[in-house]
């Protein structure tokens, strides 16, 4: 059975992420690629001023939501954060990959973390772009319905 056959091993000389700073090496796994992303939008988000309030926050059950970062700026506003890292502009880039059907499940999980709260403060949707021009923060950057 042909599909059961093992890969070839990682060439050595394929390139890293442009962004991961790291000289060429074997090629990291996609979940790799997104926690080093993740840990990038952090670093920058916090040099701004924001202060993490969770990570990974998910919602549970099937159609459940995950929110990369919540944040909190220093007005009160809790922010949640949607990080996309892509390795090249090719088909729309990191922004146009934030589909209607991803903000409806970033959205689905902030209303339930704003359950935890008796008087939910205000909030907004960033997303951070991780990509060869470095890191792009668009605060903003769609509301809960969706825009």
């Amino acid at each position: 059975m042909r599909f059961l056959a093992k890969r070839p091993p990682p060439r050595a000389d394929a390139a890293a992420a442009p962004w991961s700073g790291a000289e060429p090496a074997a090629p990291a796994s996609t979940k790799a690629r997104g926690d080093a992303a993740e840990a990038l939008a952090l670093r920058h988000l916090e040099a701004a001023g924001l202060r993490l309030l969770a990570r990974n926050y998910r919602t549970s059950g099937r159609g459940g939501g995950e929110i990369d970062l919540v944040m909190q700026a220093r007005d009160g506003t809790v922010v949640f954060v949607e990080v996309r890292a892509r390795s090249s502009e090719s088909h729309g880039g990191a922004l146009a990959s934030i589909g209607a059907t991803k903000r409806a499940r970033i959205v689905l999980a902030a209303r339930h973390y704003l359950l935890r709260h008796a008087s939910p403060p205000p909030c907004r949707f960033d997303v951070v772009l991780v990509g060869p021009a470095g890191v792009q923060w668009l605060p903003a950057a769609f509301d809960a319905d969706g825009a």
